[in-house]
């Protein structure tokens, strides 16, 4: 093995070694669950949209004016709900008022 080859392995190997859990964030980075902004809130407070992908599966989508949330809609048995609410790559809902504290159900 060259200098190179050796050079590039160690680099590799150095890199993956960050992955590691440090102060609650692990291998895929900190909790994304969580609103972290000035105006943070606990998102099951925030009012949540619906956006269509191309293919005409629903995402719930959380604007709150600074950071925007998207996640794929799922059925209690994990695959995708694919409602037909609305055209593909078209958002519905009162999402843009995303940190707008409400009761009850987001729609």
């Amino acid at each position: 093995m060259d200098i190179k080859k050796f050079a590039l392995l160690s680099l590799g190997a150095l890199a993956l070694a960050g992955c590691e859990v440090v102060d609650g964030f692990g291998a895929y980075g900190p909790d994304k669950s969580v609103d972290r902004g000035i105006d943070s809130d606990d998102l099951s407070t925030m009012r949540a949209g619906i956006w269509v992908d191309p293919n005409g599966c629903d995402h719930w989508i959380i604007d709150d004016g600074v950071e925007g949330y998207l996640s794929a809609r799922l059925d209690k048995y994990g695959r995708p709900v694919c409602s037909g609410s609305a055209p593909p790559t078209v958002a519905t809902g009162d999402f843009k008022q995303g940190s707008t504290s409400i009761i009850g159900d987001p729609l």
